[in-house]
């Protein structure tokens, strides 16, 4: 895992983490890589200071003077913010996708692979399916949300 300290058009600062720098680049092209402030997709890898310990002693990172600022604490409404923006995410993705439920790893293999038709989809997947889908370079991102279908 690698972890990306990112910023946005709207120099919106924050960080996520990636399987890969290819895993980034592939979520980012799809437009998957989006601010939590603003939405925007389009973000941009920032400078970043690497934490380098030595071999018998782990020590403090030190700051570089290069290094951009650690990305701002989330504001006192971040909690109601986050929750309507899953909301607002769930309610966009079960009008513009279509539920697979459990058959969503085979659906999405068998679209990048050319089998099926590309459209946006979505479900669940077991942990191992997820990683292997992931290793093989097939784009699936985890959803923050239980679909309509599993809940009550």
């Amino acid at each position: 895992m690698i972890r990306y300290t990112l910023k946005c058009d709207n120099d919106h600062r924050f960080e996520s983490w990636f399987q890969s720098a290819e895993a980034f680049e592939t979520v980012r092209a799809q437009g998957f890589a989006t601010c939590p402030d603003c939405g925007s997709a389009k973000v941009e890898k920032t400078l970043m200071a690497p934490t380098v310990r030595p071999a018998r002693k782990a020590a403090q990172p030190v700051a570089s003077a290069n290094a951009e600022p650690p990305a701002q604490p989330m504001s006192a409404n971040a909690d109601a913010d986050v929750a309507e923006a899953v909301k607002k995410l769930k309610e966009h993705i079960e009008k513009n996708s279509e539920y697979v439920g459990d058959r969503f790893a085979r659906e999405a293999r068998a679209m990048h692979e050319g089998e099926s038709p590309q459209r946006a989809i979505y479900g669940e997947a077991r942990p191992e399916e997820a990683r292997k889908l992931a290793e093989d370079g097939i784009p699936a991102l985890p959803l923050p949300f239980i679909p309509r279908q599993k809940t009550n």
